[in-house]
């Protein structure tokens, strides 16, 4: 952006005089309406036009900033000096202006590595690469084991589909997308049996910001503190068990933040990512398929948050000083939430990636951007790209129920995904099932899960009442 000053200290850039009203005068409008639900890009392209790259919104009754501009939110992304995490930043809370009952609070307290800043944030950065780096270095046998896992689990859910016949309708999303995520979370924490899945229950109902978001929360905490314990004493090969041994100063509450963060980015943003993908490679053209086929299913994911990204809204970064940013200038503490959507979708970026490529762009900041850029992303991307891939081997024929344009879309503060996935499908063939006395065989790379205890898992009773008869 080309900017002059003048006598006065104002600003003027190319979009015409910087405004420096305060936030708080600016009146600026809710940002979570009904057409934001249905159609946020109008809702982007709106606030792009009257504000340019950055605009003052409503967050359920607290005034942010929003970044809309793709060049702006590379730089706040990448700059942590100078636009900081960290609630202990942000003016507003201090001065008591943010309600105790904010639906958003639940999510932003949880004092983890995605939103915590100063001086603590390094080492638990540094501990967070070393406890991930055995099941993200496919050099490691943890990562053959853990992708071995994601293909037993998703083996095992297309076969429960498959019980309502080799053809028949299915909700992709909440028969597959979502619970795959799941149970490979439970295998990353080391749950024992089915423990994990009211967890992730719970941790759903947190990341959609209901009116149970915090009953959900502290229940989730809970559970995660009484695992913590278990590993403290009876370390595992296991992710919360490595995080200790690189952060041994962890207290127990501290880990269950922790453990609470690697849940959310492998449930709902893996999940997302697993219902976009399957929708872009069926409604595609022929070359998409083929692209899948030719085992470039990372290229198309990656396509595919361009354009539907899961994480459609960063957790807050707060200005260290006055900064001007678009035509505005931002005040210190003022809380500013990167759209990765938004951004996505300026001209000024959009325009310069090629429509209809098999080879999309890695430009997009889905997984953010700079020093702070997720840490678990190479494992979300994994587990994602595994389950993509054996759904397109395991069904021959797949077809969305419902036109592409009449798919039920759930948008929270954070998230955006389908409610639903109703798709036609047809198996092409159902792997032969040992007896069900037989003792489940065993390698290092390979995981079996128990019948028994699926059985007496709620998510596995949910599951099987979803099943629908062939037609």
């Amino acid at each position: 952006m080309t900017e002059s000053h003048l006598g006065d200290g104002r600003c003027v850039d190319l979009d015409g005089t910087r405004d420096d009203a305060r936030l708080e005068a600016l009146s600026p409008q809710p940002l979570l309406t009904r057409d934001y639900e249905t159609r946020p890009s109008l809702v982007y392209e709106r606030l792009r036009q009257q504000h340019g790259p950055v605009a003052p919104v409503d967050l359920l009754g607290v005034p942010a900033w929003l970044v809309l501009g793709y060049r702006e939110a590379l730089r706040v992304l990448q700059d942590d000096d100078g636009w900081p995490k960290g609630l202990e930043n942000w003016r507003a809370r201090s001065e008591g202006r943010v309600p105790a009952d904010w639906p958003l609070g639940p999510s932003l307290e949880v004092n983890h590595v995605l939103i915590q800043g100063g001086p603590g944030y390094r080492p638990l950065r540094t501990a967070w690469d070393a406890a991930l780096k055995p099941f993200q270095d496919p050099r490691n046998a943890q990562a053959n084991r853990l992708k071995a896992a994601v293909t037993a689990y998703a083996d095992e859910l297309i076969t429960l589909i498959g019980q309502g016949g080799g053809t028949g309708v299915a909700d992709l999303s909440a028969q597959f997308s979502r619970p795959l995520p799941l149970m490979v979370a439970s295998h990353l924490l080391g749950f024992p049996g089915s423990q994990g899945d009211d967890a992730l229950m719970d941790m759903w109902r947190v990341l959609d910001a209901g009116p149970d978001a915090e009953p959900a929360l502290e229940r989730l905490l809970a559970t995660l503190a009484e695992l913590a314990a278990v590993k403290l004493k009876e370390p595992g090969d296991d992710f919360p068990s490595y995080l200790l041994a690189a952060h041994p100063d962890l207290n127990l509450d501290e880990l269950a933040r922790e453990l609470f963060m690697l849940l959310g980015m492998t449930s709902d943003h893996v999940g997302i990512l697993v219902s976009n993908t399957v929708v872009e490679v069926i409604s595609g053209s022929g070359d998409v398929r083929a692209s899948l086929s030719a085992g470039m299913v990372r290229e198309t994911m990656n396509r595919v948050v361009m354009r539907k990204p899961p994480l459609v809204n960063f957790v807050p970064r707060f200005a260290a000083k006055d900064t001007p940013l678009g035509r505005y200038t931002i005040r210190a503490g003022d809380p500013v939430w990167v759209s990765s959507a938004a951004a996505h979708a300026d001209p000024l970026f959009a325009n310069h990636v090629a429509q209809g490529s098999t080879i999309s762009t890695r430009a997009h900041l889905s997984w953010g951007a700079g020093p702070r850029q997720c840490p678990a992303r190479e494992l979300a991307s994994t587990v994602a790209a595994v389950g993509v891939g054996r759904l397109f081997e395991r069904f021959s024929h797949l077809d969305l129920a419902l036109p592409v344009d009449q798919l039920p879309w759930r948008s929270s503060p954070f998230m955006r995904g389908l409610r639903s996935l109703p798709v036609r499908y047809e198996l092409a063939s159902l792997p032969a099932q040992p007896p069900v006395d037989a003792p489940a065989p065993e390698t290092p790379d390979t995981v079996v899960p128990d019948p028994s205890v699926r059985q007496r898992s709620s998510l596995w009773r949910y599951l099987t009442g979803l099943i629908r008869a062939g037609r």
